[in-house]
């Protein structure tokens, strides 16, 4: 079944238009918004799976690690914490670096032999001791001051929009320690490899709170618009709202929404010409060879590991700018948030529905599943409501529906997927 590209799009721009109508505008541009922020991870993945069939599960972690981003580049440092530990601190963790690169030398200069792996173990392990002989009472010393309100180093205090492409380059980093570790292995593998390390990442986020907080979380972190309450308090702001006949309260929350989408769109527009342009090369034209018969591109003399690293760099780097702008948006980081379903699996199912190796596919999946997710619960609320209409309150059955309508998420999810699956196998915008 193929539906026109423009025809499909149109229908979402209905669903958009449709929620501002019947609920409110606040209400679609909120959903809009993180609607491209989506939008954003499903391309990055697009890029990973569709261009080279590079099957990555670990998404949440890279997203995680821009949303970490935010908090080191727009969080105001905090001077006591520095005062009492923050250069031990880091001093420690760059002896650890040391340590690591000390072991690998050792291990590669040496001829192998019970003498190599001897030394080698022993600069592991002094190096360990030493690292912890350094870093934990720093460590600690940052996390005991004023641990209600910070216990940790803070950031830069840089405008939070440089947290953007910061965030971007921090996922890649890690994709490139990710990569030069886990590519070499089987698709499976991979999976299972990316998956683990997405954990691993969630784990240190809760846990470091020198860092980022952990668990306890970091509030206030600095917008790139204005906040509601100025514009309320501005004259200027006041009487253009009353010459539009709105609110001041509900014109000033559509003003800031209008200017994150402005934002958001010119970042997606900007991140999906670079991803057209790529498409169409010659290096675009060589990631789908090597995808598509890996054997044959390695007899042409092509090197099908180290594209595959560029293009997991790459498309990780794109997930973690999607992860830096989504914390932007909501203005706190919040460790415990990140789970797979909706940073990992949600995004497959956006990539698979909209169609992979497509990036228009990926743009279409990204906002359809997205409002599909929000607003299929009080859909299937009403729905339910009115199917148990006749029933008398208080019964099991009436009861028992209800109840169910929490999970109306997954079964459309899962409907969803079915259906395209079955009559559109390749996405509703397919691969050309």
């Amino acid at each position: 079944m193929k539906i026109p590209p423009v025809l499909l799009f149109a229908l979402i721009a209905a669903l958009y238009i449709g929620t501002g109508l019947v609920q409110s505008w606040n209400s679609s541009l909120t959903i809009l918004n993180m609607g491209l922020v989506s939008a954003i991870m499903a391309l990055g993945l697009n890029m990973q799976w569709g261009f080279a069939g590079l099957f990555n599960v670990g998404v949440m972690g890279f997203v995680a690690l821009g949303g970490l981003a935010t908090v080191l580049i727009a969080m105001p440092p905090v001077p006591e914490a520095w005062a009492v530990g923050g250069l031990r601190l880091w001093g420690s963790l760059l002896l650890g670096g040391a340590a690591i690169a000390a072991a690998i030398f050792t291990f590669t200069r040496l001829s192998p032999g019970r003498a190599r792996l001897l030394a080698t173990t022993l600069v592991i392990i002094g190096g360990f001791v030493l690292y912890r002989l350094a870093f934990d009472p720093a460590r600690d010393a940052v996390e005991a001051v004023s641990p209600a309100t910070t216990g940790y180093l803070g950031g830069l205090g840089l405008p939070v929009i440089l947290a953007w492409p910061a965030g971007g380059l921090l996922a890649a980093g890690a994709a490139w320690i990710v990569g030069k570790t886990a590519l070499g292995l089987r698709s499976d593998y991979l999976a299972i490899a990316t998956l683990g390390i997405a954990e691993i990442i969630i784990a240190v986020m809760k846990n470091e709170d020198w860092l980022a907080r952990g668990v306890k979380n970091v509030n206030g972190i600095p917008r790139p618009v204005p906040y509601e309450i100025d514009l309320q308090q501005s004259e200027a702001f006041t009487a253009r709202a009353d010459s539009l006949g709105l609110p001041v309260e509900t014109a000033s929350t559509l003003y800031v929404k209008l200017l994150y989408g402005c934002l958001f769109t010119a970042t997606l527009v900007l991140i999906i010409v670079a991803l057209q342009l790529a498409l169409k090369s010659p290096w675009g034209r060589m990631m789908r060879a090597i995808r598509d018969n890996e054997t044959a591109a390695r007899a042409m003399g092509k090197d099908v590991t180290r594209r595959h690293l560029q293009v997991f760099i790459l498309g990780s780097a794109i997930c973690g700018m999607a992860g830096a702008m989504m914390t932007t948006l909501d203005g706190l980081l919040v460790p415990g948030t990140y789970q797979p379903l909706r940073f990992t699996f949600l995004i497959w199912v956006m990539v698979i529905v909209g169609g992979s190796g497509n990036n228009l596919g990926a743009l279409l999946g990204g906002l359809l599943v997205w409002w599909l997710w929000i607003q299929v619960e009080p859909l299937g609320r009403l729905f339910m409501e009115g199917l148990t209409w006749p029933l008398p309150d208080g019964s099991w059955l009436k009861d028992h529906l209800l109840d169910s309508t929490q999970y109306m998420r997954l079964l459309t999810m899962g409907v969803v997927l079915l259906l395209v699956l079955r009559f559109s196998p390749r996405g509703l915008i397919p691969e050309r």
